[in-house]
């Protein structure tokens, strides 16, 4: 493990943390382009998000009167959170300083943290669509938490341990054989993540139906920066479960040390994952219809079920035998 006191290891960790609110945008861009060609349209640019997360830096922020202190710290705080939450996954190496805290109840507590500002600002300022929105997010986020825990603790069990960094050097040192719990947990994950970051068929990002949002009603009266801060924010989240997916369940490719030519394999590795996830998403965007909401809670304790699945399969195959 790298020396916690090595200025160069604290670099280092400082880069990874920082490539997830620099490569976000770029992945939610992908998404937005591959969905685009799928449906025979030419599509904007791979760095639109860039320039609209600009636009919305650069103006001001207005604020109701009615808003309370709150409401003007939630953005901040839901921003952080969310990047620190990031921060926790090993992106290209498990050779870190900061290894020690990449633990996924930790990561399980950060974005609890988020949802709970994002909630707080929706009803803030008394809308009927910003409470609608944030009763829906929490409905949906307790279906959905379990979920993530009980998929990630069927790896978990596997490498007797809850850190996110022992669980992948685990799986890069030993032989990654497929196992019928390895799918479950897979499966219930995908779910679980087109759930939390407000995908297709759960929500829809690129509308604003009344009847139908539920990240979108809660960050409706947000504008100039604090907006900017809500939209960088989900695509950190976006990115973070995607990173979660690729290097928890396809680890190959992550460094197990700090040297240039791991990292730089690393880097094309966690890319090239993400491409093909990203491709993914946006054609299962393109083929699927939003479902109703009354749908949404079966759609999660589905992801709950394959993941239970796969605990228990661990048990019986794993640990039985």
């Amino acid at each position: 493990m790298a020396d916690i006191l090595s200025p160069s290891a604290w670099l280092l960790a400082l880069v990874q943390a920082l490539l997830f609110p620099a490569l976000a945008p770029l992945l939610a861009g992908w998404v937005r382009k591959v969905r685009a060609r799928l449906q025979n349209r030419r599509g904007a640019s791979v760095f639109q998000p860039y320039r609209e997360l600009r636009k919305l830096l650069l103006k001001e922020a207005r604020v109701a009167h009615t808003a309370s202190p709150l409401f003007r710290a939630a953005p901040y705080v839901v921003f952080v959170a969310t990047w620190l939450a990031a921060a926790t996954v090993p992106l290209l190496t498990i050779d870190l300083p900061t290894a020690v805290v990449a633990d996924i109840i930790v990561l399980a507590g950060l974005l609890a943290l988020a949802r709970v500002f994002l909630a707080l600002a929706g009803m803030d300022v008394g809308t009927a669509f910003g409470g609608m929105g944030a009763s829906r997010e929490m409905m949906i986020s307790a279906l959905a938490e379990p979920a993530m825990l009980m998929a990630v603790f069927t790896l978990a069990m596997t490498a007797h341990s809850t850190n996110l960094g022992s669980v992948i050097a685990h799986h890069l040192g030993d032989a990654f054989v497929l196992r019928p719990s390895y799918l479950f947990a897979f499966a219930g994950l995908t779910l679980v993540a087109l759930a939390e970051t407000g995908r297709i068929p759960v929500d829809n990002p690129t509308t604003h139906l009344e009847l139908t949002m539920v990240h979108e009603a809660m960050v409706l009266e947000y504008s100039g920066r604090h907006l900017a801060l809500m939209e960088w924010a989900a695509q950190i989240k976006l990115l973070l479960y995607g990173v979660l997916v690729a290097n928890i369940f396809f680890p190959w490719g992550v460094a197990s040390d700090p040297a240039p030519a791991s990292l730089a394999m690393g880097l094309a590795a966690v890319v090239l994952k993400l491409a093909v996830l990203g491709g993914a998403l946006a054609a299962a965007e393109t083929v699927l219809a939003k479902m109703r909401l009354f749908r949404v809670p079966a759609f999660l304790n589905l992801a709950l079920l394959l993941a239970l699945l796969g605990l228990l399969s661990h048990v019986i195959l794993e640990v039985g035998a």
